[in-house]
């Protein structure tokens, strides 16, 4: 079925806050469009209005037709306990309710009801509609397709995030709405899962309403880009794609910039003169005087005529400044400003791994062999599942090989994030975890520094479990502005951040010296970061280009 979303005169927000207000959307069969705006600009509250999850603080939200099948896919993937891959699929395709729905109402017929025979048709089609009616039969293909090799009856919670992040793609792949609102989706996928992902996206006939921080992937897919700016109180809604947004943005804030500036030069300019008026004027009072310091008659007739010229003057000057058309000043928005504090130079050598075998289970990693020496920078990439992390526990001596030998160097001070954002202690909460990893810190140089990365007195006092996959990703980051570093280890870092924050984390790099291992599938940072080599990891075996 072809469907039209149309937002009109769209805000969201909170009951104490709103985030965005005058959206005007329309969301057509074929558009892609991308939300972008810096964490908190209200991007996944936008998807939640559109999915009809949330009510509006104003405006309104109208599908065409009205029972179009709208799939809305939150950001994080929620593990149920006890939930297998093929239930998980069938509950975010929406085939799990459409056949609750239907039994449901199937149930109901013969009970009397006049109404149970149209309830039971619209349940039927819809059943119909969410391809549950097939499901089963298509899943496999569908599994085999995204690589996941665990089946249908797998736990979803003994799965890893790679494997998690498979399944998501394999329901989206075999949903069939008619309106498809994604949230990061690429979170955790590797580079085949993206191409599979851009692929799917590009060659849908429904429309698509996507948020992601994948620069490249939203480059690669949407058609128009929706900006919501917090500072500037603004929405503006660009057409055409990604690239073509960004040119346009930095035009239109070069221009806004050079707008205010001008028009502060003139105002203060004016105002200068105005006053130099003022002072001139006083001045020939004063001179008038000493020429004729006895003459009342002539000091009378000076003062009166200075202070008539000053008037007028001045008003000619305030004239001029009342008619100035005020150009208000852009505002910055909060921007993380980071940097990785640097620690004692360590040994020559950083890590060595001769000969190193690695197992779990059937996987099988090396033998490798392998040496980080300091300063050098490596990027480490390759399929979900191909053995990067258990690289980097053996190098870390996290992990004992079975094989071998690795080898740690003298002061070595490693700074790390890790995929799972793991660093700090979960039961704690987030200012007496900080302090616990810092302990040279004082409780208020704490606070302080988690709020220049945007954790506030409401972020500081929730256990850090409970603080999103993005506050998490920040604390980490502050961890390392906050002691010393001559080892950097970042796995997947960019996931859960907001573009401006990867630009930071990339400005951090460039001035970062010490050794650097870094695990991503982000394609721009891998591009925008300097790298000295590359490990590509790939079905236990590591090759080096």
């Amino acid at each position: 079925m072809s469907a039209t979303v149309v937002a009109k005169d769209l805000a969201g927000g909170y009951a104490h806050r709103t985030l965005f207000s005058a959206l005007d959307l329309t969301v057509a069969p074929g558009d892609v469009v991308g939300v972008v705006g810096a964490n908190g600009a209200g991007k996944s509250t936008l998807l939640r209005l559109l999915a009809g999850v949330d009510a509006p603080l104003e405006g309104s939200v109208s599908l065409a037709p009205a029972d179009a099948f709208v799939g809305w896919l939150p950001q994080e993937h929620e593990r149920i306990p006890g939930e297998t891959v093929g239930g998980y699929i069938a509950r975010r395709t929406g085939a799990a309710e459409s056949t609750a729905a239907m039994e449901s109402s199937a149930a109901a017929l013969g009970d009397g009801d006049p109404d149970a025979d149209d309830r039971y048709a619209a349940a039927f089609d819809r059943w119909l509609a969410s391809g549950a009616a097939d499901l089963e039969d298509r899943l496999p293909a569908a599994l085999r397709e995204v690589g996941l090799t665990v089946g249908p009856h797998a736990l979803m919670t003994e799965l890893s995030g790679g494997q998690a992040a498979r399944a998501a793609l394999a329901a989206l792949m075999l949903s069939r709405f008619d309106v498809v609102l994604l949230d990061e989706p690429t979170n955790d996928l590797d580079l085949v899962g993206l191409a599979q992902l851009e692929a799917f996206v590009r060659g849908l006939r429904s429309g698509v309403v996507l948020v992601s921080h994948d620069r490249e992937f939203l480059a690669r897919c949407v058609t128009r880009v929706v900006e919501l700016d917090l500072a500037q109180d603004q929405v503006r809604v660009h057409d055409g794609g990604y690239d073509a947004y960004l040119e346009e943005r930095d035009i239109a804030r070069r221009h806004a910039r050079e707008a205010y500036d001008a028009f502060a030069d003139k105002k203060a300019d004016l105002v200068s003169r105005a006053r130099t008026q003022r002072e001139w004027s006083s001045q020939g009072v004063r001179n008038a005087i000493k020429k004729a310091p006895d003459n009342d008659k002539i000091r009378r007739r000076a003062q009166t005529e200075s202070s008539e010229k000053q008037a007028q003057k001045v008003r000619q000057m305030e004239s001029r400044i009342s008619r100035l058309e005020e150009v208000e000043e852009p505002r910055k928005e909060w921007a993380l400003q980071m940097q990785i504090a640097a620690a004692p130079r360590s040994s020559a050598v950083v890590a060595t791994l001769n000969d190193v075998v690695v197992r779990h289970g059937d996987f099988t990693l090396g033998p490798v062999s392998l040496q980080v020496a300091a300063g050098d920078r490596i990027g480490i990439t390759g399929p979900n599942g191909a053995g990067k992390t258990t690289l980097l526990r053996v190098l870390l001596s996290r992990e004992a090989p079975a094989a071998g030998t690795a080898s740690l160097g003298a002061s070595v001070a490693i700074g790390e994030i890790d995929q799972a954002r793991t660093v700090l202690a979960d039961h704690l909460v987030l200012s007496d975890a900080f302090e616990l990893a810092v302990p040279d810190m004082s409780p208020a140089d704490v606070r302080t520094l988690l709020a220049k990365f945007g954790l506030k007195a409401d972020h500081v006092t929730v256990p850090v479990g409970r603080l999103s996959p993005g506050e998490r990703t920040r604390a980490a980051l502050a961890l390392l502005q906050a002691r010393g570093v001559n080892l950097l280890v970042l796995d997947e870092p960019t996931n859960h951040l907001d573009v401006p924050a990867i630009e930071q984390l990339e400005q951090a790099l460039a001035a970062y010296r010490g050794a650097l291992l870094l695990v991503s599938h982000d394609r721009r940072l891998l591009e925008n970061v300097e790298l000295d080599a590359r490990w590509d990891v790939e079905d236990g075996r590591v090759t080096v280009r």
